[in-house]
């Protein structure tokens, strides 16, 4: 199968609004009347479903390691070809054509593509870089983005393969443009706020 066949998959399966259904279909509400207004996970916990939060979480993260990793690892799609079929199921969670092209902010998904291209490796470098920048800074959107760009200056200096630093580098971009709304409010550290 050939990368632009998974990129198709991985577009697909990205752009499938697993919280919304799960938010019309188990909870009776429409999920972007909460928080942040945006169909992803996070909304489903805030309407009121620890339970179905999980699902709803496990499905995105399965949505962009699912394609991803038998692209890789199944089909041994490598070298640039990967790039695309890792940023595929992003994009689909990020412009939904079953929301009108307007999606979530992907942060689910993209562990699950690190997850599908490095097994545990990358994403729990992610995870606790993301664990510490939460308790850093005091808005959500700052601290992904410095998730993302500590993560690639991991691997850039650790002489990571350059289509992993492209990944990465796509996540981020995609990233800047999602997180928007929140980067237009200022960079405040948490332990500056308490001082």
């Amino acid at each position: 199968m050939s990368w632009l066949l998974w990129s198709a998959i991985g577009f697909l399966l990205g752009s499938m609004p697993f919280s919304v259904w799960i938010g019309k279909l188990a909870l009776h509400t429409d999920i972007r009347a909460y928080g942040d207004h945006n169909p992803g996970a996070t909304n489903v916990l805030r309407a009121g479903s620890k339970r179905w939060f999980v699902v709803a979480l496990l499905l995105d993260i399965s949505k962009g390691a699912a394609p991803v990793g038998l692209a890789h690892w199944t089909f041994g799609i490598r070298g640039t070809e990967i790039v695309p079929v890792a940023l595929a199921p992003v994009l689909g969670h990020a412009f939904s054509p079953f929301l009108g092209f307007k999606g979530g902010k992907a942060i689910a998904t993209m562990g699950g593509i690190w997850i599908g291209l490095t097994l545990l490796y990358i994403p729990i470098i992610l995870l606790t870089l993301l664990v510490f920048w939460f308790y850093m800074v005091t808005v959500s959107g700052w601290s992904v983005i410095l998730t993302g760009l500590s993560a690639l200056l991991y691997l850039v200096l650790s002489g990571a393969d350059q289509n992993l630093i492209a990944v990465m580098s796509g996540c981020l971009l995609i990233s800047l443009y999602k997180q928007r709304a929140d980067l237009a409010l200022p960079l405040r550290l948490r332990l500056l706020r308490r001082a």
